[in-house]
């Protein structure tokens, strides 16, 4: 997995799974300490599983309660079937996508 940090959005790259929340867990941190309204984006992810969607469930519900903002981005069709299988999704905003013409 690359994290690479741009602004105030993370940008993943490779598989996100239980190997890499630690590493995932203390940028998403670092950002939130800089920055109000943060982005992670899941654009490059080539899978994800369970425990790294409640890391970033986990960062975005304190991300609310410390009055901020944290927007998943780029969440491709599996990422979103486990955000809802999971229930999940409840506790994390993911940016729509706006639909072609």
């Amino acid at each position: 997995m690359d994290i690479v940090t741009d602004g105030s959005a993370l940008v993943l790259t490779g598989d996100f799974d239980v190997r890499s929340t630690w590493e995932v867990r203390m940028a998403v941190y670092d950002l939130l300490a800089a920055h109000d309204e943060v982005v992670v984006d899941l654009t490059d992810v080539g899978s994800v599983d369970v425990t790294a969607l409640r890391v970033l469930a986990a960062a975005s519900r304190h991300a609310t309660l410390e009055g901020q903002r944290m927007t998943l981005r780029g969440c491709n069709g599996a990422v979103r079937r486990l955000l809802h299988m999971t229930h999940l999704i409840r506790l994390v905003e993911v940016e729509r996508v706006a639909a072609s013409a």
